[in-house]
């Protein structure tokens, strides 16, 4: 599905949801699409986005300290915060995102730290991530229409009882939305125990030998 396919079909999903005909294109002259459009507009992608850790939408980088920003005391080292970025997930020492990095800072728009090279896991608003609507799965598409669903009732002067039950339907669609997402991620195992890393002489074979 491409991005205009999906963004209609949210669109049409939510005006069912509405009660309202759906929409034969993203150009059609009615009321209802350009209220859509202006849920839109409002910022309702990054709103959603920021609701959950979607896998979909999430994006490795390695950051390197900027030289143009010398902190005036404490951490050594600032980091400009990437223009994508809607919710951080992990903050890291490594590469493979083993070592959380629990020496951190978030001011002013960055990111403080003695070290100068840091991995982030993040979810992201960029085009090949989050804003690719191609990538969202079904779950994730409901979620999205039940939102705008809930955002057009006033402006389309819908019912309080509408209203409420199409509420009720966006807390659904979002649990079930994180639910499958936490499916889709890989299998995390359980650090050793003291009796079973003695067996080994004390040293957890997951840990690279460092």
């Amino acid at each position: 599905m491409t991005p205009a396919a999906a963004r209609l079909a949210f669109y049409n999903e939510a005006l069912r949801l509405l009660g309202e005909r759906p929409l034969a294109s993203l150009t059609e002259n009615r009321e209802p699409r350009r209220i859509l459009d202006s849920v839109w507009d409002a910022g309702a992608i990054d709103y959603v986005l920021e609701q959950g850790q979607w896998q979909f939408a999430m994006r490795t980088i390695s950051l390197t300290y900027s030289p143009s920003v010398e902190p005036p005391f404490g951490y050594r080292f600032a980091f400009d915060k990437p223009e994508d970025l809607i919710r951080v997930t992990s903050v890291c020492t490594d590469e493979y995102f083993t070592t959380p990095n629990l020496n951190y800072t978030d001011e002013a728009g960055f990111w403080f730290t003695d070290d100068e090279t840091i991995y982030v896991k993040y979810v992201s608003s960029h085009v090949n991530y989050g804003y690719d609507l191609s990538l969202w799965p079904q779950t994730f598409l409901k979620y999205v229409a039940a939102y705008f669903a809930s955002e057009s009732c006033s402006a389309l002067n819908k019912s309080e009882s509408t209203e409420q039950k199409i509420r009720s339907i966006l807390k659904e669609r979002h649990k079930d939305a994180m639910a499958k997402d936490s499916m889709a991620e890989p299998t995390k195992m359980l650090p050793m125990g003291r009796w079973v890393t003695s067996r080994y002489g004390g040293i957890n074979r997951r840990d690279r030998g460092r």
